[in-house]
């Protein structure tokens, strides 16, 4: 009996891949009966009293079925989501997804685009309930449950949810194309998604010759003042840095990007002052025609300020009309680190650019380390002169009253 049981699975998992749907679907719902009945009547005795029991075996071999490398099974698929509404088989479909992701991956040195259209459909059918339900909803009937069971906790499920988006993710796209529309829409949401997704489309741009005009107005939008204070910071500017490093971008573009940061550093943190001011110096560097933002001879000085900081349209902007007098207001900043970074400016700038990688992480606490740990001089110079009166002269009437040694 136990023979004839799992050759009939092995029939009914061959016909998911019948040419009739209608086969198809009563082939996927009998192995899901199968499901249910093996879980609740398990063929192998439990080991202790109250350990969880699932058909693994069978389920895996389902998903397997599922997940077809020659067939498009996005139909099939859409079937299988009302499954997804139960705990259990919502995350036994996380696991023996990621599993089968990995195998197939690791077996066939091309994937087929079928196998990954299929595993795509049937992981973004996956979505974790907001919040913890009272009594978990099993497709699997157990006598008792137990709340020692992983898959009874949302927070579980969280992981395998986690595990199995990351698994399918690290490999390597047939079509990347195919991103494209995904990530547009990802670049209007704002913060580190907008950003992750401007370098997903700078990869497409740069190997897969996708035109997005928009690329660097979303950047430049990116530009506000919590961009200094947020964590993913060192990210932001390591990303900004690989973006700006074409020198074939029009002058205008750049001057903006400089402009904009350097009106940004009148309110930034010592510690973002001191990779904020390298960088816009480094733009400077690879750019020979913005440096008219220094230095402009031949004109006349600016009565205002021509630059429009609430434009969203860099090329609008009329940064490269401008000066970068906050790079020079800077010069007086308290801090004498910060003072010195601004004052490169007023020099020749020198061809080799200034490396920011070591500055990107840099945080308050290292700086006041930093500070510590410096040693002054030995003998400290003073001038002063000394006092001839309490009121600056020698004879007032004041010294009848004080003597001043």
């Amino acid at each position: 009996m136990r023979h004839r049981y799992c050759s009939c699975c092995n029939r009914l998992g061959e016909l998911l891949a019948h040419p009739s749907f209608q086969v198809k679907e009563l082939a996927l719902g009998t192995l899901m009966k199968f499901v249910q009945l093996e879980g609740a009547h398990p063929l192998e005795q439990p080991k202790w009293e109250g350990q969880y029991l699932f058909p693994r075996t069978l389920f895996r071999a389902v998903v397997g079925g599922l997940l077809s490398s020659e067939d498009d099974h996005s139909l099939l698929l859409s079937q299988f989501r009302e499954y997804l509404e139960f705990d259990d088989i919502r995350y036994h479909t996380m696991q023996a997804a990621s599993d089968a992701v990995t195998r197939v991956a690791a077996q066939q040195a091309e994937t087929p685009l079928a196998f990954w259209n299929n595993a795509f459909t049937l992981l973004s059918s996956v979505s974790l309930p907001r919040q913890e339900r009272d009594v978990p909803r099993f497709y699997v009937k157990h006598a008792e449950p137990s709340d020692k069971w992983k898959v009874a906790h949302l927070k579980e499920h969280r992981k395998v949810f986690q595990t199995m988006w990351l698994g399918f993710l690290k490999h390597k796209l047939a079509q990347p194309t195919l991103m494209i529309d995904f990530l547009t829409s990802a670049c209007d949401v704002g913060g580190a998604i907008s950003l992750l997704a401007l370098n997903g489309l700078f990869v497409l741009i740069h190997k897969h010759n996708l035109e997005y005009p928009d690329f660097y107005r979303k950047l430049y939008g990116l530009l506000e003042p919590s961009v200094f204070h947020v964590k993913y910071r060192a990210r932001f500017f390591h990303l900004a840095d690989l973006f700006l490093s074409s020198s074939h971008l029009p002058a205008y573009l750049v001057a903006a990007f400089a402009k904009r940061l350097s009106r940004l550093a009148l309110t930034a943190p010592p510690e973002a002052l001191l990779m904020v001011l390298p960088f816009i110096c480094n733009l400077l560097r690879r750019h020979p025609a913005c440096r008219v933002l220094v230095h402009r001879p031949g004109s006349p000085e600016l009565d205002t300020d021509p630059y429009d900081p609430q434009e969203e349209d860099p090329a609008k902007s009329r940064a490269l009309e401008s000066c970068l007098w906050e790079v020079q207001a800077l010069q007086q900043h308290y801090h004498p680190e910060v003072s010195s970074a601004a004052s490169v400016i007023n020099q020749v700038l020198s061809l080799p650019e200034a490396s920011i990688a070591p500055l990107l992480e840099l945080t308050a606490y290292e700086i006041f380390e930093q500070d510590l740990k410096k040693k002054g001089p030995e003998t400290v110079p003073l001038e002063f002169i000394p006092a001839q009166g309490l009121l600056g002269r020698r004879d007032d009437l004041c010294t009848q009253f004080f003597t001043l040694s």
